[in-house]
């Protein structure tokens, strides 16, 4: 592991990235380690977790999570997302979750460990599953500005069809925070799925990466920005009747592009099984939960 230093720890107010960056890239030769402009990209091995603990306690920084349980998906994934989460997100740290719902009172009961509370948000259920997708993305602007940005100094935002079963994190916190996606990462750029009509404001000819909207975070402010240019991205769109490929992961995309995230996640936060379990996927930290599109979506 390289030397950690870190000056002048007790008077910083500001979470800065350069300051308390301890991470070994030569630990993992095996994968790519760095972007291209030269954000990390974390992966097992390259960080030690008590060093980062230790710095963002002393930071005190909070973090924020933001989940959608809408329609079915309440029953069907939420106690286990919120469950498997209490075990292994941010453990340390103050977190406040933001559970955005159309069934307030079907929230499941939850033991919440000390410095974890909760807030609950009532949203509209719209009539296809795509539009609760992309309209996250204005419903999470809205709370970050309303409350969030008074308690929390991070944001990460998440799908809830997922359950953690490793470690995730405070050497995820970032300025602006994306992943990669599992089934996308060891692909060459022309196998991306960005979306290619030039109608739409998600348009890409090719790009850096291809980011998995199931995990996106960073600073209070940079995910209100990212979240109200994709909004407003998709809402253009929709004034030209054109709806991205993938919706807010193609707008989402195109953001990432074009504002390139100070840190990278690997596939480790966020993996899907059903691919296998290749040699540099060491840890699994969290995974998709089994897809039952057709019984929960609606129409």
């Amino acid at each position: 592991m390289e030397k950690f230093t870190w000056n002048n720890a007790k008077t910083m107010t500001r979470y800065t990235e350069k300051d308390i960056d301890s991470l070994s890239f030569s630990s993992r030769l095996d994968i790519q380690t760095r972007t291209t402009w030269g954000a990390p990209i974390i992966w097992e091995g390259m960080f030690d977790p008590y060093i980062y603990d230790a710095i963002h306690k002393n930071l005190r920084s909070s973090v924020a999570l933001t989940v959608f349980a809408v329609g079915r998906y309440l029953d069907a994934y939420l106690w286990t997302f919120l469950n498997s989460s209490e075990h292994h997100f941010m453990l340390g740290l103050p977190v406040k979750y933001y559970v955005f719902t159309d069934m307030p009172e079907k929230l499941p009961n939850i033991k919440l460990a000390p410095q974890r509370t909760m807030k609950v948000i009532h949203v509209e259920r719209h009539s296809r599953w795509q539009d609760i997708s992309m309209m996250r993305m204005k419903s999470i602007a809205d709370i970050i500005e309303s409350d969030i940005r008074q308690h929390c100094t991070h944001v990460f935002c998440f799908d809830v069809d997922q359950v953690f079963t490793g470690r995730f994190g405070s050497e995820a916190l970032g300025d602006s925070v994306a992943l990669l996606h599992a089934h996308f990462y060891r692909l060459p750029v022309k196998r991306f799925t960005y979306d290619h009509n030039p109608k739409s404001k998600a348009y890409m000819e090719t790009g850096d990466f291809y980011y998995h909207a199931a995990v996106f975070g960073g600073s209070w402010e940079s995910v209100k920005a990212m979240t109200e240019a994709c909004y407003q991205s998709i809402m253009e769109d929709k004034e030209n009747k054109v709806e991205a490929l993938w919706h807010d992961e193609s707008h989402l995309n195109k953001y990432l592009w074009l504002h390139k995230p100070s840190k990278v996640l690997s596939p480790e936060y966020c993996w899907d099984t059903s691919i296998g379990s290749p040699s540099e996927i060491r840890v699994k930290r969290l995974l998709w939960a089994p897809k039952k599109y057709g019984e929960l979506r609606v129409p």
